[in-house]
């Protein structure tokens, strides 16, 4: 094969859809392919495919639409899907766009290239599904994203059995990760020059169930503390269900371990949670809350959110709000229910009128707002040390403005000083809060104080030097609300 031929990959969903395309990248790198410069013609197009967001097929067949007549004009072009909804529909999406040319699923990632062979050589669609994991994606190669931060899998699949979603049937039950695999791979990653590492599972905190240690996923807290270089930690997404005191005591003693927990609620409603099939209750979800503000109490608690679920009442919706009032979420990813083809919740009696849950969403996106502003504002004076980030923004043309994420992960825009030395991402910056926002903070008073990092120097040898001038910057977070589509969303039904 030509050294030549170029890819792109194209990612839809939740964080292990991301980090699982960092993975599709390297294999296809590791076979010879180079990634497709922008505004170019790839050879290969790769959709890593989302089934949880709302007309997720019909997004992925305008898609593959848009694509055919591209390929018409390119003879050699090579068209795969890949990720959950290929789980799911398998040879449909070959019927429906015969121009594909493989279709592979979440359990057998490492076959992409072997796959585009084939159709290659036989010129007809190859659609490999297979049932059960057939390599822990963390032994496959990876092409990271980010020189400085990095997501690490400690899990894959989910035994949960929640009425609205159909992960567990796409990505299978549980796989855990030993934990003296997961940890050389952060070893590894901070030896390169990460200096933050996201753990992600389906459900963390039920991390250790397969090889039967409860308190496994608190001990992997603390033994990533005694990793050196390694700045910061976070993790997602835990289920209330599994949220231990041991968790709580791993986060608030293990100083990397960031002040920030994103936990799904779904519903206020304890009649709705049973319906859910989400095995807590609104009192053990506000009880975690408060144990965990009573150990962290600057930390940052954000959430999911599921309006208009299956029977929901207004007085089931008034549960979610009082819980939302309570719990002082930093922000929420809310989203209106619609049904899932294959899950238990869609063929529930019940199901609640469109205009009445578009009426529920927006008093709780302004609810939610309002905290989120009040809670900001707060932080305004406060110092607050800042991970320069890449990519976070859109040009602002009347401040250079760098943006990056606190400890707590909040969204922070900060200002230079004419003639101060430029962060490069990967660097740390302490800077002074000075305005908020409901989904960013703003810091206009310049730079206190720059700590260069070896996750700097590696973004810098990655990208050929320094960075010479500050570039645009997105003035927000992921909106609260129904993130967009070709987003990797920082929630949803998909996590726990």
């Amino acid at each position: 094969m030509s050294q030549s031929r170029t890819y792109e990959v194209r990612t839809y969903g939740c964080q292990m859809n991301v980090h699982d395309s960092e993975r599709l990248s390297g294999l296809l790198e590791d076979a010879g392919y180079q990634r497709a410069a922008e505004d170019s013609t790839a050879d290969i197009v790769v959709f890593n495919t989302c089934a949880v967001r709302e007309n997720a097929d019909n997004r992925l067949y305008g898609n593959l639409g848009h694509l055919r007549p591209v390929k018409d004009a390119n003879p050699g072009m090579q068209i795969a899907v890949g990720g959950c909804l290929a789980q799911k529909d398998r040879g449909e999406i070959v019927r429906r766009a015969p121009w594909v040319d493989v279709v592979f699923g979440t359990h057998n990632i490492g076959s992409l290239p072997a796959l585009l062979e084939r159709a290659r050589v036989q010129r007809e669609a190859q659609v490999e599904i297979e049932e059960s994991l057939e390599t822990f994606p963390s032994t496959l190669p990876t092409r990271r994203e980010s020189a400085y931060a990095a997501w690490v899998a400690i899990s894959v699949g989910c035994n949960n059995t929640c009425t609205f979603c159909i992960v567990p049937a796409l990505r299978g039950k549980e796989k855990d990760r030993r934990p003296g695999d997961i940890l050389a791979e952060v070893r590894a990653l901070v030896a390169e020059g990460a200096i933050e590492v996201t753990l992600l599972g389906q459900n963390v905190n039920a991390y250790g169930s397969e090889f039967g240690d409860r308190e496994a996923f608190s001990k992997l807290l603390r033994a990533c503390g005694e990793i050196d270089g390694l700045e910061r930690v976070r993790f997602t997404s835990p289920h209330p269900r599994d949220f231990t005191d041991d968790v709580i005591d791993a986060m608030a003693a293990t100083p990397n371990v960031m002040p920030q927990l994103h936990m799904p609620l779904q519903s206020g409603s304890s009649r709705v949670l049973k319906a859910m099939r989400r095995s807590y209750r609104q009192e053990r979800f506000l009880d975690i809350v408060r144990r965990v503000r009573e150990k962290m109490p600057e930390a940052a608690i954000t959430t999911d959110i599921i309006v208009g679920f299956p029977g929901e009442t207004e007085e089931d919706f008034a549960e979610t709000l009082h819980v939302v009032r309570e719990a002082r979420f930093a922000a929420a990813f809310t989203f209106q229910y619609s049904k899932r083809p294959g899950t238990p919740a869609a063929e529930m009696d019940g199901q609640v009128p469109k205009a009445v849950v578009q009426e529920r969403y927006e008093r709780l996106i302004e609810l939610q707002e309002s905290i989120s502003i009040e809670e900001n504002r707060g932080l305004v004076g406060r110092e607050v040390e800042v991970l320069v980030a890449e990519g976070e923004g859109r040009k602002d043309g009347d401040r250079r403005r760098l943006s990056g994420r606190a400890p707590d992960n909040r969204l922070v825009h900060f200002s230079l000083d004419e003639g101060a030395e430029v962060p490069r991402p990967g660097d740390l910056a302490t800077v002074e809060v000075t305005y908020a926002a409901p989904h960013h903070l703003v810091a206009d008073s310049g730079v206190r104080a720059l700590r260069r990092t070896r996750a700097g120097d590696a973004w810098a040898a990655r990208n050929g030097g320094e960075q010479e001038q500050a570039p645009g910057v997105l003035l927000g977070m992921p909106k609260v609300g129904v993130p967009a589509p070709q987003a990797a969303a920082a929630g949803g039904c998909c996590d726990a």
